[in-house]
């Protein structure tokens, strides 16, 4: 190959080269999660880990949850998430309960044989990998697999996701369970009349928003 070719073939390999690498690849968007309007819901039936009465099922809710989300609506696959609950935050509803109580519930669930807030105040999920199992304009279902961390033990947890935007603002809800006993929770009955089911279903609902001046 003499001088000219030679040059003519670096010519036409920086051409192919240049234009693919130099695109600017677009980061994901960042949502940061509004507490104010998040939320997760512990349902337990009649004789889950924080029944005194059987026959109704009991309600626990999130008061304060926290967090980010990172995702890319081009490539969602690549999205990630990371939740924080403050377990000293969670609230008996009281729905279906006798009101007398609803004070024993609560302290019940907060005490060191449940959650142990003292030594552990924070509950925590991370992703790991994102699946897509379908998308629109506004909307996306997911597959979230990611570590459920309760009272310092990981879990790996998979959760189905529906995630729908709305300008710069988007709402996540979904539905999974986990089993008290899978994190060093032994499922309790009070005063031995009420038996105990390990399994906990847990939804929720995480709005979250880009920050203030974000396009």
């Amino acid at each position: 190959m003499n001088l000219k070719a030679f040059l003519t073939w670096v010519a036409a390999v920086l051409i192919a080269i240049v234009p693919a690498t130099s695109r600017t690849v677009a980061a994901p968007a960042s949502f940061e999660v509004d507490s104010t309007r998040s939320r997760a819901l512990i349902e337990v039936g009649k004789s889950g880990a924080f029944s005194f009465v059987a026959g109704h099922t009991h309600e626990v809710v999130s008061s304060t949850m926290t967090g980010v989300i990172h995702v890319d609506r081009e490539s969602p696959t690549q999205a990630d998430v990371r939740l924080d609950i403050d377990a000293r935050g969670l609230k008996v509803t009281g729905k279906g309960d006798p009101p007398e109580d609803v004070p024993k519930v609560q302290e019940v669930m907060l005490s060191p044989k449940v959650l142990d807030v003292a030594r552990f105040p924070t509950i925590r999920y991370e992703s790991t990998n994102v699946s897509i199992k379908g998308q629109s304009a506004a909307t996306l279902d997911l597959i979230v697999t990611g570590r459920l961390t309760l009272r310092g033990i990981a879990h790996s947890v998979t959760v189905p996701v529906h995630v729908a935007f709305d300008g710069g603002e988007l709402t996540a809800d979904g539905k999974f369970s986990v089993k008290q006993s899978d994190y060093g929770i032994t499922p309790i009955s009070v005063a031995g009349a009420v038996a105990v089911k390990d399994a906990l279903a847990i939804s929720f609902t995480v709005v979250a928003r880009k920050p203030t001046g974000t396009p």
